[in-house]
Order: C-alpha cells, then sequence, then structure tokens
C-alpha cells in the first residue's frame, strides 16, 4: 500500500481518538458538575481538571504504569488451562482418576469432571 494512504489512515485514527477524548471529558465533566455539587456539596470543575481527574483515575484503576491490560486476565486463565491439560495428559489413567478425586475433596462441586464416554454395545461377528 502506498505511503499516503497509511498517513490518511493515522490521521483519521488521530482524529476519531481525539474526539472521543473530548467527548469522554465533557460527559465526566457534565456528571461531576451535576452531581458532586449538590450530593456532596463540593465545587464544579473545569475541563482541565475534569483531564487530570480522567488521566488520574486512569493510572489508578486503568493499569498504566502496573503493565496490566483489561484482557490479561482472560489471556493468563486459558494458559493456566493449557498447562493444567498439558500436565494431565502426561498422567496414566489411574493417576489422572486419583487427581481428580483428590481436587473433588479439596474443592468440591466436581472439579475437571468430564462426562464419561458411553460404551459401544458390542456387535455379534
Amino acid at each position: 500500500m502506498d505511503r499516503k494512504f497509511w498517513l490518511l489512515r493515522g490521521l483519521r485514527f488521530l482524529l476519531f481518538a481525539a474526539l472521543f477524548i473530548t467527548a469522554a471529558v465533557f460527559l465526566t465533566q457534565y456528571l461531576w458538575n451535576w452531581l458532586v455539587p449538590e450530593v456532596f456539596d463540593g465545587s464544579a470543575i473545569s475541563l482541565t481538571q475534569t483531564f487530570g481527574l480522567l488521566v488520574m483515575s486512569r493510572i489508578l484503576f486503568g493499569g498504566w504504569f502496573r503493565g496490566g491490560h483489561s484482557g490479561d486476565w482472560a489471556r493468563r486463565r486459558k494458559a493456566w488451562q493449557q498447562r493444567m491439560a498439558d500436565r494431565m495428559e502426561t498422567l496414566n489413567p489411574d493417576e489422572r482418576e486419583e487427581f481428580r478425586q483428590q481436587m473433588q475433596q479439596r474443592c468440591g462441586m466436581g472439579f475437571m469432571r468430564r462426562p464419561e464416554p458411553e460404551p459401544r454395545p458390542q456387535q455379534p461377528a
């Protein structure tokens, strides 16, 4: 693809990002100035204070400096499930059943219970 296409695409992304941030700031300022002075007897805030409030909340609760992203828990859970499945594959059937019984005693609620395959009826030869 040519350079002009990527430049226009990048500019369009920046425009929409700026519009999104501006809308979020205005919405937050409107809600703050509507609720806080009446409910908590606080003062109204300006646009720059609203932007600072959003940045501060992102730092404290959003994970910019903790290195986390909102979808990390799902990736870690899938990775843990894959490790457990790999470990279970290395066990022989007796060890697997013993592990399931121990975990069921500790955790309850049928830990890793999978439906047993139905035995096939023997056809007469």
